[in-house]
């Protein structure tokens, strides 16, 4: 008995599976991968963060700084999507290095990656543009996520930064919630602020306010206390602020 080929249904069915695995592999193999320039001044990191990063399939470390000033000569060279930023770092502040990168390229996504969990630094972070700011001691799969966070164009807080944060938000609220220091002043304390940023001194005041001086020397010093108000200067100044008194009108 003779054996029979494939048949011509086989045959374009096989063709489209090979066509298929073929084209397969090549997307796999062609997917644009996150460009990614790591600038830290401590090598054994670098090479720990680099090792976390190839086992990525979609992410590929392309250079490394090891100071502010080279990591924008390497942003600039390099052209990475993103930059993960050390703090601290000789010469050239972190901080001015990221206003330098996103001036130059502002596609490019700044993460700090720190062991800094200071707020001012947080804030001063996101000021010169940074995407993100994350722990050193943060687990593994949270830098990973961040990365694939702020190339999506989103943002990403390590989450003891953003507990942080609600907790000073909060700490806001209630302070906000408290009476204002004005008016925590009784209404001949404020008689007497009003009359000492006119200029008044303390004898003038209590000659026509009909008390005596060490009377209103208490009251002075009880509304400076409340204020916390340190000097004349700084007195007059809350005056005007809060519209006690008016700045006379020079034209």
């Amino acid at each position: 008995m003779i054996a029979s080929g494939p048949s011509t249904r086989d045959t374009k069915r096989l063709g489209k599976q090979k066509h298929w695995k073929f084209k397969q592999r090549k997307t796999d193999k062609d997917m644009a991968k996150i460009r990614i320039l790591l600038a830290d001044d401590h090598t054994l990191f670098r090479q720990g963060i680099r090792t976390l990063i190839a086992a990525e399939a979609d992410l590929e470390v392309v250079g490394e700084a090891s100071n502010g000033g080279d990591s924008v000569d390497r942003a600039n060279e390099l052209k990475p999507d993103v930059v993960l930023m050390d703090i601290g770092m000789p010469g050239l502040s972190s901080f001015e290095a990221t206003r330098q990168i996103k001036k130059n390229r502002p596609e490019t996504k700044v993460l700090f990656l720190t062991m800094y969990d200071d707020e001012d630094y947080l804030v001063e972070g996101m000021e010169v543009g940074a995407a993100g700011y994350v722990l050193k001691d943060s687990p593994a799969q949270q830098l990973i996520a961040a990365i694939r966070d702020v190339i999506r164009g989103g943002s990403y807080l390590s989450p003891r930064m953003l507990s942080q944060l609600v907790d000073d938000f909060r700490s806001r609220i209630k302070s906000a919630n408290r009476l204002p220091r004005f008016a925590t002043l009784t209404t001949r304390e404020r008689e007497v602020l009003k009359m000492l940023a006119e200029g008044q001194s303390v004898k003038e005041i209590a000659c026509d306010l009909n008390l005596s001086v060490k009377t209103v020397e208490a009251h002075k010093f009880n509304l400076m206390r409340k204020l916390d108000i340190h000097n004349k200067a700084q007195l007059v100044q809350y005056a005007i602020q809060k519209k006690i008194i008016k700045i006379p009108n020079l034209a």
